[in-house]
């Protein structure tokens, strides 16, 4: 609660963004370059959050590619995937193969978000018109004359008026203005959840991303150069049953079904060593109301499933980006203005979504529900039978529906 003696400092701004995150700071990155007065506002006081989409799809590395970013970003510690791949029972598939789509960077990069965050941050600053504010928290609206005109705030110096002709909410799926918005949202629902944990990596180990399905189990791995991530998929709300039959028999469960890092599973000594994610999928009806968006995550949680959260998060900040930038130069952007990126939007993330239901439908559920191995399905087979196929699901999870931006400052 805010002290009534402490003094409240007042910020005049084109556009605040509640959330420092990928689409936070991309949005907030290209509407400085456009020349908009931004603020963005970050509630923690760094970007060391585990756990979070480490994933740079092609799509990013061409957005970095168009602003001239992109040979400085890879000089940052990575690692590049070209093929995903999925195992089940004894049998392993190629289902994606990034060599044969159609950008520039036909590969995924592994990299921590904390440093894609600070490398997006570093290169932000360099606009005088671009301002972050760490460990400050967006926690109501400013109102005028029946509009959303800003945001009131509290940060390491106390409280926050942030006048603004646009806000935007990229503030993850638990968004606290989307929450006070009243925007409908749609709960599409997910019958998983996902264990997080890590592994030691071993000489001799694969490096690109691998899938396995096992009797009960779907579980994935993906290399982070001296450990392996893994996310143990689990039926929705049954956490609690797992944690209580015991460590060792989590452990079995991992011997069960992490394939060549079987022996490491020892490496899990009790359970604070897992995280649970809570998986939803859900996407509001409406993005927009006068004076204020939501984009990213603030506008659709995805499953976990592809990975492909970051990406339509990221696309979403350059839709809105390419859309309100010139109107922002002109005053407040009308409610017109940001209706447009839904309907520029929301078709990829429907169709996005529609792809992961089938399949939590097809695969996942069937894959948790079963005693026994399931058969694979023929889409894979045909995968593997005929390699072209590959460039399909690598282009529809790396690439999507692609935004460009302008390729000189202007």
């Amino acid at each position: 609660m805010q002290d009534q003696d402490s003094p409240t400092q007042t910020i005049r701004t084109g556009c605040v963004i509640s959330g420092g995150g990928p689409a936070g700071m991309v949005c907030g990155f290209l509407l400085a370059r456009a020349g908009i007065d931004v603020v963005v506002l970050e509630k923690h006081k760094d970007f060391l959050r585990d756990f979070r989409g480490d994933t740079i799809h092609p799509s990013t590395l061409e957005l970095l590619y168009e602003l001239g970013l992109l040979e400085r970003f890879l000089k940052l510690p990575h690692i590049k995937v070209h093929h995903l791949s999925i195992e089940i029972g004894d049998e392993k598939f190629t289902i994606g193969d990034f060599d044969r789509i159609s950008t520039r960077c036909k590969f995924m990069v592994q990299i921590p978000q904390w440093d894609f965050l600070d490398f997006l941050s570093r290169e932000a600053k360099a606009f005088p018109n671009f301002k972050l504010l760490m460990e400050t928290k967006a926690t109501d609206f400013l109102m005028e004359n029946g509009q959303i005109a800003g945001v009131t705030a509290h940060g390491p110096q106390g409280a926050l008026t942030i006048h603004a002709g646009l806000t935007i909410a990229a503030d993850g799926r638990h968004s606290a203005l989307r929450a006070k918005s009243g925007l409908p949202l749609k709960d599409i629902g997910a019958p998983f959840d996902v264990l997080w944990l890590r592994l030691p990596v071993a000489p001799g180990d694969p490096t690109d991303i691998v899938g396995r399905v096992q009797a009960g189990y779907f579980f994935v791995m993906i290399y982070r150069g001296d450990y392996w991530q893994c996310a143990l998929l689990i039926p929705k709300g049954s956490f609690d049953a797992i944690k209580s039959e015991g460590i060792e028999k989590f452990r079995e469960k991992l011997r069960q079904v992490a394939s060549f890092a079987r022996d490491r599973a020892g490496t899990i000594t009790d359970f604070d060593q897992v995280k649970l994610l809570s998986v939803s999928i859900n996407r509001l009806k409406k993005w927009a109301r006068p004076g204020f968006v939501c984009i990213g995550d603030s506008a659709h949680a995805m499953s976990p499933v592809g990975g492909v959260g970051i990406n339509l998060a990221i696309q979403d900040a350059a839709a809105a980006a390419n859309i309100l930038g010139p109107v922002l130069k002109k005053g407040a952007p009308a409610l017109c203005d940001l209706e447009k990126i839904q309907r520029r939007r929301e078709r990829p993330t429907k169709f996005v979504q529609w792809i992961q239901i089938q399949m939590q439908e097809q695969i996942i559920t069937p894959a948790l529900r079963r005693k026994t191995t399931p058969k694979p399905p023929l889409a894979l087979k045909l995968l593997n039978r005929y390699p072209f196929l590959r460039r399909l699901p690598a282009q529809l999870l790396g690439v999507g529906q692609l935004e460009h931006v302008a390729a000189k400052k202007p």
